[in-house]
Formats: structure tokens, sequence, C-alpha cells
């Protein structure tokens, strides 16, 4: 049987909410007339009113560009914004608005069009956000809850038990950009290294660049948005049988290993923010993809490198034997 959801504290209840922080949420949007207008009714619908949200529209030619300006003209001046994007897929969507430094905030979420987001999803994060410091990188992320076309219950996304560290970021993503909030030196980060990295997506990069460079991370998991699995998914989530089958494949082909080679150079365009915990790991694990079987997987123990679960760190040693790293 799935693992229960945890339940919430009370004390994180709608009506304890944090005094308001400037927040910018950061939608990406293609294509999305089916689902979007539950996502901007569950976004207005939020405990923490202190937000704006940007919308980068990569090409939409159906509903959608209509349903975003109707909201635009009935939500308060300015709590609307609508760009164009560079229209060369998701990730450089997402990574776009990132590093727009014309997006002044102080705190910044992404947001995935086809969503539903509890009332108390922002609040939730900036609860323990704000208490970061303003100059160290900090991010909130979260187990999702798993819902139908017709927000049906489908069940979660994986719960993640270990630390949300370097050590694991390097070899995989533990949750969704739709669940990810983090501050303006996070997202200081992403602008340095560019909107031209080429890693795999913008959520699993900001997890990395974050861990690699001394930041904190907090996992959550209690589940705040839910995460709608449908045919016109880009990314969906990795908790079925299908999409383990899929990454196997992604190893038997070297899909997983080209995003390795794309996650590590995006990473040594980055090296002088990386902490010397970091810099050893990388090190470490760029060394041990050169080497034959035995040296290689010594050289990622030595390292540090980890997955989250039995299934993953199976996948993560399979790699390592067919030399997929």
């Amino acid at each position: 049987m799935p693992d229960p959801q945890p339940k919430r504290p009370s004390d994180l209840s709608p009506s304890a909410v944090m005094p308001s922080q400037r927040l910018a949420i950061l939608l990406g949007s293609c294509q999305g007339e089916r689902f979007l207008a539950r996502q901007l009714a569950s976004i207005k619908a939020q405990s923490f009113e202190d937000w704006k949200l940007v919308v980068s529209d990569d090409g939409s030619t159906d509903g959608t560009l209509a349903i975003l300006d109707a909201c635009r003209q009935q939500w308060r001046p300015g709590a609307l914004v609508i760009k164009a994007g560079p229209s060369r897929g998701f990730r450089a969507n997402f990574l776009a608005l990132a590093c727009d430094e014309s997006i002044e905030a102080d705190y910044f979420a992404f947001c995935d069009q086809d969503d539903v987001w509890d009332a108390i999803k922002l609040a939730v994060a900036m609860r323990w956000i704000e208490k970061v410091p303003d100059n160290v990188p900090a991010l909130y992320c979260a187990r999702t809850r798993l819902i139908d076309d017709n927000d049906r219950p489908l069940g979660f996304s994986p719960l993640f038990r270990r630390p949300a560290v370097f050590q694991n970021a390097i070899v995989q993503s533990i949750a969704g950009g739709n669940t990810m909030v983090f501050n303006r030196a996070a997202r200081a980060l992403l602008s340095e290294a560019g909107a031209d990295v080429a890693v795999q997506t913008h959520d699993w990069w900001l997890y990395i660049l974050v861990t690699a460079c001394g930041g904190r991370v907090f996992y959550d998991a209690v589940p705040t948005v839910g995460y709608r699995q449908h045919g016109g998914n880009l990314v969906g989530s990795n908790a079925s049988w299908a999409a383990r089958l899929r990454r196997l494949c992604r190893i038997l082909t070297g899909h997983f290993k080209a995003m390795n080679d794309g996650n590590i150079a995006a990473l040594q365009r980055m090296r002088h923010r990386l902490s010397p915990d970091s810099a050893r790991v990388l090190d470490g694990f760029i060394d041990a993809r050169r080497k034959s079987l035995l040296p290689r997987v010594l050289g990622v123990r030595r390292a540090g490198v980890f997955c989250q679960t039995l299934l993953s760190s199976v996948a993560l040693y399979t790699s390592m034997l067919l030399n997929r790293l």
C-alpha cells in the first residue's frame, strides 16, 4: 500500500501566515488552455497575498493568451504580467524567466500551467524560507499529491528521507519545479550561470546549484500541490513503473550520461562559487566517470554520491556497471 500523506502541523494553517514578503510567481505557459484557468484560480486563492504572477508564454496558439489576458484585466493592477517566451522549450522558458533581471522580488516560485495549488502553498514555503539569512541561497521544495484530469487523487510522488545535499543532487532530482520557492540569493546564482546552460531541467539545475554553492534546501514531506498527470505532461511524476522503465531506457541509451555531461559543464561554469566540499565531490565524480568498472564504483562511493531510494540506487549502479554514468 502507498504510504499515507503526512499531516501538517496545525500552526501552518492559513490563519498563522507569517508577515508578507514580496514574491514573484514564474509561470511558463504553452498551449495550456485545458487546465490553465484552474491553476490561475488556485493562485488567486493563496492565503499569502503579497505576490505577482509573471507568465512567459512560449508561442501558444490556443486559448492560453485569452485566458491570461482575462485574468490580467480582472485581477488587481500589476498582479499578472505576460511576456513572450524564447520558444526553445520549457527549460529555456523557465530559465529565461528566472534570469530576467526586470523581474524584481525578494522571493520567487516556479509554477506549472496545469497543476492546482492548495491555498496555503506559498504561506508554507514562506514560513521556512524567510528564516534563512538573505545572503544564503535557499530553496524550498516538496512532495506532491498526484491528480488526474478531473482533480481526482492518484497517490503521491516518492517520499525522500535522506538529506537534500549536493552528493545527492549531482545524480538525482528530488522535487518538481512546481513546488519550488527560492530566495534572491538563489536566483542570483541562476542568473550568474546564465539562461543558456545545457542542463536537463530548470528545477534539477536549481537543486544542484543551491546545494553546490553552500545554500540550504528544505524538502517538505507534506504536499501542497496537486501535480496533474495527463497525456500532455512534458515531465511527469517518476513514481510509476512506466517512469522507472523510462529511467532504465535512458541509462541504456546513454541519455543519463549525457545529462550528467550537461550538468557537469554547467557546474564548471560556476566553479568559483562552489563550496570546497562540493568542489571535492564534483572532482571525485568527474574522475570516477573516466575509470574502469571497479575504480569507477569505488570513486563514486568515495565522493559520497548517493540516491534517495533503493530503486534509484539500483539505477545509479546499473549506469556505473554499463559505463553510462
